[in-house]
């Protein structure tokens, strides 16, 4: 017999060795079961994202666009700028960054959805390493990468307006842009306030009132989110125990965030752009009218009916609880306690309790900011706008992530049983959380098979309708017909009876270089 098959008999002859050998492969198991599950979910939702960012390339201008090509491509972006100011809304932030994109014709919207999306996900990410550190964790890149693309993954396909979020470039850089800004500004604050140098500190306080300006001046609805949670966080700040100096930096911060913000609201408030837009609409009660407050507050149910029916949202907080597992949050506590003999959850318990609510109240009045502002520009169906909803919705996905990470932490920090049942159920968490995760990703498949079917069809149409159009323009025709191609909830020209009162057929004619345009 050969010393190999020797050996053999000797393992299946020791029960000793065959338990040592199970236990191995069970904690080899254990130890890529979480990476497997990660990287799973990663594919899953990045997958949702290339989608979104592939479908970039079949983008085609439909409402707002055609006025937003035409004038950045013959007033320039100093000129398109000057145009949101004096004529449109005051939105000098949001007019100059539509004037970079379009100034290249469509090559700015086809790729805007890309430039938006690695943004977020390196912003998230290293948003998420900051978190994870500043409970005593250690980073992993799959767990980080996961929530990141799922986070997104919710937002771009969760809700019921899918083109306006990710696709439509006019509503990305109003709505969807400013939660990217947020994300990396968030990330200016913790190095500011942590820098050892002043003049460092110095320039960071000064970005933040010039981005806040900037915000301001793009948004209305990230702002007052944005704003609120700046307000919240500088006051817990103030009044946490602690040395004066290091309290003093966050307060400071989120003080010159607000000023930032009053200004640049204030700047588009007093525009004449804002004040004949407002002069077009029809007289109304106050905002804080008995009435008023009544009709808000049902708008706002209505909005969180709609948010609270998509399950899929929970797949944030499921992504959340495999970075706390993978994590190790408060792992140098955890040492300490266990060769103390203490309970070894004692590192994911140091977060006051205001800590842990302040993103609920956040939300909560957030939305019903958000929700009020759209009913007092838009009137009673202003609610329904949804692709202003991400400015609270990205919040409310972020904490919902910060809650699974928590609860993840709690689990994988409990001391093992002799008879492993904690690792059994740590390993059970895991592929649950996994689960629900990857099944989340699963639900935004239709949404995001509708969203390719209806961009790719219009954009093959549009380009044979665009093709005819400048072949008649070019023969020096000053009337072409053309054919509405509706997409994503948006206007089309035509949508009005009243010709003298159709925007978007005035601003696809001036696109054209034609006098007007006609149906076939």
């Amino acid at each position: 017999m050969d010393t190999a098959s020797m050996a053999g008999e000797g393992v299946r002859g020791n029960p000793s060795a065959t338990g040592r050998t199970a236990a191995v492969h069970r904690a080899r198991l254990r130890r890529l079961l979480l990476p497997g599950v990660c990287a799973t979910v990663v594919a899953a939702a990045g997958a949702l994202i290339a989608v979104g960012c592939f479908l970039g390339l079949y983008v085609r201008p439909t409402s707002d666009d055609w006025c937003a090509a035409w004038k950045a491509r013959d007033l320039g972006v100093l000129g398109i700028t000057a145009d949101f100011y004096t004529t449109q809304n005051g939105r000098i932030t949001n007019a100059f960054l539509s004037g970079l994109v379009y100034t290249g014709g469509l090559t700015g919207i086809k790729i805007l959805p890309t430039v938006i999306t690695v943004a977020f996900t390196v912003g998230l990410v290293l948003l998420g390493r900051e978190f994870v550190r500043s409970l005593g964790g250690r980073p992993r890149v799959l767990p980080l990468t996961a929530c990141a693309l799922v986070i997104q993954a919710l937002l771009y396909y969760a809700g019921t307006r899918s083109y306006q979020v990710l696709l439509w470039a006019p509503a990305t850089i109003s709505h969807t842009l400013p939660s990217v800004i947020g994300v990396w500004a968030l990330l200016l604050a913790v190095h500011t306030v942590r820098h050892h140098s002043a003049a460092v500190r110095a320039a960071g306080f000064v970005a933040a009132f010039l981005i806040a300006f900037a915000v301001g001046t793009l948004s209305e609805p990230f702002a007052l989110v944005s704003g609120l949670l700046a307000a919240a966080v500088g006051l817990l700040a103030l009044l946490r125990p602690g040395p004066a100096r290091i309290r003093r930096r966050p307060f400071l911060w989120c003080l010159l965030w607000c000023a930032g913000l009053v200004c640049g609201l204030a700047v588009l408030y007093a525009s004449p752009g804002a004040r004949w837009r407002r002069a077009q609409q029809p007289e109304r009660e106050s905002m804080l009218s008995a009435a008023e407050l009544r009709a808000t507050f049902g708008d706002w149910l209505h909005m969180w009916d709609e948010v609270t029916g998509q399950w899929a949202y929970l797949g944030a907080a499921a992504v959340g609880v495999l970075l706390g597992l993978g994590s190790r949050f408060g792992y140098q506590a955890q040492a300490q306690a266990r060769r103390r003999g203490r309970s070894t959850a004692a590192g994911v318990r140091k977060l006051p309790v205001t800590v842990l609510l302040l993103p609920v109240p956040v939300v909560l009045l957030g939305s019903f900011a958000v929700v009020a502002g759209l009913r007092s520009g838009y009137g009673p169906t202003g609610w329904t706008y949804a692709r202003t909803w991400t400015s609270y919705l990205v919040p409310m996905e972020l904490a919902l992530c910060g809650y699974g990470a928590l609860l993840g932490a709690r689990a994988a920090a409990r001391r093992p049983t002799a008879r492993g049942g904690t690792r059994t159920a740590v390993g059970a968490g895991t592929v649950a959380a996994g689960c629900l995760a990857l099944a989340s990703a699963v639900a935004l498949v239709p949404s995001a098979q509708q969203l390719t079917t209806a961009t790719v069809t219009r954009a093959a149409a549009w380009d044979a309708q665009n093709a005819r159009i400048r072949a008649e323009a070019a023969r020096g025709a000053t009337d072409a017909g053309y054919t509405p191609l509706p997409i994503g909830n948006l206007a089309e020209p035509f949508f009005t009876g009243n010709y003298a009162r159709d925007w978007v057929a005035a601003c696809a004619s001036q696109w054209y270089g034609l006098e007007r345009i006609h149906r076939p």
